[in-house]
């Protein structure tokens, strides 16, 4: 097979996922969308979390042109993204129990908050506990995650529960278990992830939605311009200005 029916055969995948969640996940995207919105105009703060590449769907919401000034990034050292050496050691600490609500409890995290998490299987202990620790801290929590492996998995935290059955909302990626949408004769596994592809888009089309809900409400989104277009380092300025207190990664 030539390497373009390869790359056109994950493009219609890729398409056909995200018309799915388009299609599927419009209440929930809505539903999440309010949420920020309504963590926003009653002063609260924003937060996301994701380990190993589901990071990369958190990273990609937090000082972003065009988006929202107010998401912040919930590190967790060792595990945000691939940077960390061995690469396997990250993967070690999602499993580690108790690391989440250590992490929360010296985090600015507080009651009014949102919290985000991405975690494409759900079953590991880190999103697990991080989500129920959150919720008692009185912190509202949107999960992005793949339902399917709650049904053909098995949980790796204590509770026998997943990352799903701990949110206020959850928007389901639809990937598949084991995330690769390529399979061929000659190649021994299947290839070809698309879950960083649909998150990011899932999340996007959020925060969107959130910016549109202040603005119905009469307040003004607090949105980042490229500071690569004229003006756009002094209108974020006084965006950082504006809502100093409510934004972490300038700390």
């Amino acid at each position: 097979m030539s390497d373009g029916k390869l790359s056109g055969r994950f493009f219609d995948a890729a398409i056909g996922l995200l018309q799915r969640v388009r299609d599927e996940e419009a209440e929930s995207v809505a539903a999440a969308g309010t949420l920020l919105a309504d963590t926003v105009a009653s002063g609260g703060r924003l937060f996301a979390f994701g380990a190993g590449h589901s990071s990369l769907a958190a990273q990609d919401i937090v000082y972003r042109a065009g988006g929202l000034a107010l998401m912040n990034l919930l590190a967790v050292p060792g595990v945000v993204g691939v940077d960390v050496m061995p690469a396997t050691l990250g993967s070690a600490l999602e499993r580690v129990d108790g690391l989440a609500s250590a992490v929360l409890d010296c985090s600015p995290l507080r009651a009014g908050d949102a919290l985000v998490i991405i975690s494409l299987s759900g079953r590991n202990a880190l999103p697990v506990e991080m989500a129920l620790h959150a919720r008692t801290l009185g912190v509202r929590v949107i999960g992005v995650t793949s339902v399917a492996y709650a049904t053909e998995t098995k949980s790796r935290h204590s509770s026998g529960t997943y990352l799903k059955d701990h949110c206020d909302i959850v928007l389901d990626s639809k990937i598949a278990i084991g995330d690769a949408e390529l399979t061929l004769d000659t190649v021994p596994a299947p290839f070809a992830p698309a879950s960083t592809v649909v998150t990011a888009a899932l999340l996007q089309a959020v925060m969107a939605t959130a910016a549109g809900n202040l603005a119905d409400r009469g307040i003004e989104p607090p949105l980042l311009r490229s500071g690569n277009v004229d003006g756009g380092h002094e209108w974020n300025g006084r965006v950082f200005e504006e809502y100093g207190d409510r934004i972490f990664y300038r700390q």
